[in-house]
């Protein structure tokens, strides 16, 4: 079963900076939570923990994230527009039947605002790249994945603020 991604590329007109995620989790496509959800919405997912923690404030709704980011000028998109899973698994590895995010992803890199983009993962860095081959305003940020456990949250947490707007 095709998947499409539920949330539309959220790019504040003030934006400098966008965040590149992947795909969604199998419970947000596939809208099987009760509770408000939005960008890095699994509950394992340590993004806005991250976020909450570098800019020292509760992030509770989707309007609280948005007020931040608007704030901040940082744009937020996936780099995967639909796809299907193997294993009904949420591993990035299992996504196959691909189609990119590029008219999204095309217009904001496009806009002279926008001096850096961050990918939260490697697979979103390898396919941006691809895409992307001559765009080199990009670098890759520790995956706030509970899989990507290299690095401690805390360390994860001091990269964000060395490389976020303040």
């Amino acid at each position: 079963m095709t998947e499409t991604h539920p949330y539309e590329p959220f790019v504040p007109t003030n934006s400098t900076i966008l965040i590149l995620g992947s795909f969604p989790g199998l419970h947000q496509t596939r809208k099987l939570n009760d509770y408000e959800e939005w960008f890095y919405g699994a509950k394992r997912n340590k993004f806005w923990k991250i976020i909450e923690t570098v800019y020292s404030t509760e992030l509770k709704t989707v309007i609280d994230k948005k007020k931040l980011l608007t704030l901040k000028g940082i744009a937020i998109t996936d780099i995967i527009l639909k796809a299907k899973r193997k294993q009904e698994s949420n591993l990035d590895k299992h996504l196959y039947d691909i189609e990119f995010n590029l008219n999204a992803i095309k217009e904001i890199i496009e806009n002279p605002k926008i001096v850096k983009v961050f990918f939260t993962s490697q697979f979103v860095e390898k396919h941006f790249k691809k895409l992307f081959p001559d765009y080199n305003k990009a670098e890759c940020l520790p995956s706030p994945s509970p899989r990507s456990a290299r690095i401690s949250l805390e360390d994860k947490i001091k990269i964000y603020k060395e490389k976020l707007p303040n």
